[in-house]
């Protein structure tokens, strides 16, 4: 029998992990931790997200954290969701439930009290593990063969399950990423191609979900060319995918012990062509600062060698700024055949983190006090001033900048 030892997952003897289950086991019947922080706890990986699956009917719930004093917020409680936060940290609670009929994206659902009809209603084998306070785990499915197995392997027929959910089209790719070992499973990787029409009615936001974190795996690259070869990776994307380069930026994350950035990644995937990525963009309703991330890299168009002069680093650094800058760099090394210049890209990524913006040092009053009268005239005359300056590599000269300023106004003013 499979267990978990609570003594070796904080998780599980947490204080608010204890306390919320206590309330729930004053209800009767024994809730289970389910899902992800079991899969995690079984493969010694850090569990983030705790999720209970319980017997009880969202309405009995409601009343038994209610009894002690934990709030709740009903999240999705048409699904029997509720989510229990417990001194600030929150849990989801859902009721044991099968699906009543499905669309591709929203199911309507039955509660039921059969631990084994919730099991059969779950995507993956892995994901359809419970597991007592005690840690006692329960597979009703074959979850933990295929857990040690690295085999990510849709509960039931793949298709079936796919087509109550089209996003488990994109999990399958996700999940093998992050856990699988070897090939991918045949019987699924054959229905998500069958089925990957069904990727049109989903989401943007839900399509972005699954293929950032996705792209945070340690090595996304060899399921990015199965989704590409199944015609997969084209649904959710208006272009051929540039996966060499990806592969080539998780390299360097992997050798550098760098974490994943799922935002530069995506970046490395798409063209130079600023309109195809505002037009991901628009299609997985990116967050606003994903969005203007994502814009700003497709559009540079700076020289960016791994030869560059400190000067010439420090000039791109005031124009750009540091994240810019190391958008633009880790891209052009990703690019880069030639693994000796290794080193060479790695310290000019320590200088862009080392580097201080440089204040200038004039401002609009000391143009006028230079002889210009106020008006659109004082901000060419600073930008000229300020444009020597960077080039001159941010002299702290008073003298010079002076000097300069007055050149720059009696050429204005001549």
């Amino acid at each position: 029998m499979t267990r978990l030892d609570p003594k070796h997952h904080a998780w599980m003897t947490a204080p608010q992990t204890l306390r919320l289950m206590e309330a729930l086991t004053k209800g009767g019947a024994q809730p289970r931790f389910v899902g992800g922080a079991v899969r995690n706890a079984l493969l010694e990986k850090p569990v983030a997200d705790i999720d209970i699956a319980t017997p009880l009917t969202p309405d009995k719930v409601q009343k038994l954290l209610a009894n002690a004093g934990i709030k709740v917020v009903p999240t999705g409680i048409e699904h029997g969701t509720l989510t229990a936060v417990v001194d600030g940290k929150p849990f989801e609670v859902t009721t044991l439930r099968r699906d009543v009929s499905t669309d591709g994206r929203r199911a309507v659902v039955a509660f039921t009290e059969d631990w084994g009809e919730d099991a059969k209603r779950r995507d993956f084998t892995m994901n359809a593990l419970y597991a007592s306070a005690g840690g006692e785990v329960f597979d009703l499915v074959g979850g933990v063969d295929d857990l040690k197995a690295g085999r990510v392997r849709f509960v039931g027929d793949a298709a079936m399950r796919i087509r109550e959910d089209y996003l488990r089209v994109l999990r399958l790719f996700r999940f093998h990423a992050w856990y699988g070992k070897g090939e991918i499973d045949a019987d699924g990787l054959r229905a998500a191609a069958a089925e990957k029409a069904g990727l049109a009615i989903l989401s943007g936001e839900r399509i972005a979900k699954e293929m950032l974190r996705l792209l945070e795996a340690a090595d996304p690259a060899p399921v990015l060319r199965l989704m590409a070869a199944s015609g997969i990776l084209l649904a959710v994307l208006p272009c051929e995918a540039n996966i060499v380069r990806l592969d080539g930026l998780a390299k360097i994350d992997a050798a550098n012990f760098f974490v994943p950035d799922a935002v530069l990644r995506l970046a490395a995937l798409l063209p130079h062509d600023k309109v195809i990525a505002n037009g991901v963009a628009d299609r997985w309703k990116l967050a606003y600062v994903q969005r203007e991330r994502l814009a700003e890299i497709a559009g540079a168009g700076e020289k960016i060698v791994p030869y560059l002069s400190i000067r010439e680093v420090r000039k791109l650094l005031y124009r750009l700024g540091v994240q810019p800058f190391r958008d633009r760099l880790f891209l052009k090394w990703a690019d880069d055949a030639k693994a000796s210049n290794g080193t060479q890209w790695r310290a000019l990524l320590a200088m862009a983190d080392a580097w201080q913006r440089p204040h200038f040092p004039l401002a609009g009053r000391d143009v006028m006090l230079a002889g210009i009268p106020e008006g659109p005239l004082v901000g060419r005359v600073l930008s000229e001033v300020e444009e020597w300056w960077i080039d001159s590599d941010f002299p702290d000269d008073e003298f010079s900048l002076a000097e300069r300023l007055k050149a720059v106004v009696q050429a204005v003013v001549r």
